[in-house]
């Protein structure tokens, strides 16, 4: 079967049609690959990916991580199918995955195997889009900076007085430092934003807390983003080098799970 796309949106999302014997054959992979840089997000609807066809799929685009059960992580709230569930409540809010470690990852997909009856839509901001359209001010002003990166910082909006034992724990994680502008060997820039983005070294506290506010405000204005719908069997996969994302609360009970797996990064944060 061919490959055809649809755009979503002018700045984020693409939607591919194919097969699965398409998709996972490899034969598209180098073009999957291009289109997911270039669009950021790409959705394939109601496949109904089954675990192998999702891990050979996501190992035609890199190197799968050794998450979870052999590639395949399981996001869910829920404590009884996931040891780090309430932790994944941190992707209520805004960030790039890996950001508080040395290097975030490059990509990941996303497989619906139960949806919640509401809340649970999934939200992409372009950050490529983002830096292209801040003003030539705002650039010379971000190009320089280096902002430090907490996962205990980011957990902090899941859960702001946290016992000693968990401070603890969520300090085992060292901060990480990263430029607030990833200049990609490809020659474009991105900006590195997120929950996990605490202060700008260097910079007065209340300042630099303002700048990022302020890029995380530009960048999740509508024109920069795409809003994922979830329907039961979606695949979808996105540039985790050069979007943020967020998904909408969902209650507990209603055992929203996720399969996904994650592609290793490719090139360092510069």
């Amino acid at each position: 079967m061919a490959l055809t796309t649809v755009e979503l949106t002018a700045r984020i999302g693409t939607e591919i049609r194919t097969d699965i014997d398409t998709l996972v054959s490899g034969r598209h992979a180098a073009e999957i690959r291009e289109l997911l840089q270039q669009r950021g997000v790409l959705v394939l609807r109601g496949l109904h990916l089954d675990k192998d066809q999702q891990l050979a799929f996501s190992r035609t685009l890199g190197k799968v991580q050794p998450q979870g059960e052999g590639g395949i992580f399981k996001i869910t709230i829920d404590p009884r199918e996931s040891p780090g569930a309430e932790y994944l409540k941190g992707s209520f809010f805004w960030h790039i995955d890996g950001a508080s470690d040395d290097v975030p990852n490059f990509a990941a997909t996303l497989n619906a195997k139960t949806l919640s009856r509401t809340g649970g839509s999934t939200y992409f901001a372009n950050t490529y889009a983002a830096y292209d359209e801040l003003s030539d001010e705002d650039k010379t002003t971000c190009d320089p900076l280096r902002v430090v990166h907490s996962f205990e910082f980011a957990q902090r909006f899941v859960n702001p007085e946290p016992g000693s034992a968990e401070l603890a724990f969520w300090q085992t994680r060292t901060p990480k430092v990263h430029p607030l502008v990833w200049k990609h060997k490809s020659g474009r820039k991105s900006l590195v934003l997120g929950a996990t983005a605490e202060y700008v070294e260097g910079m007065d506290m209340a300042q630099g807390r303002a700048l990022l506010t302020r890029l995380r405000e530009w960048s999740t204005q509508p024109q920069f983003v795409y809003r994922h719908d979830w329907q039961p069997g979606d695949l979808l996969i996105w540039d985790n080098t050069g979007t943020m994302h967020r998904v909408d609360a969902y209650p507990l009970e209603e055992g929203r799970l996720m399969h996904r797996t994650t592609i290793e990064a490719e090139e360092e944060l510069a």
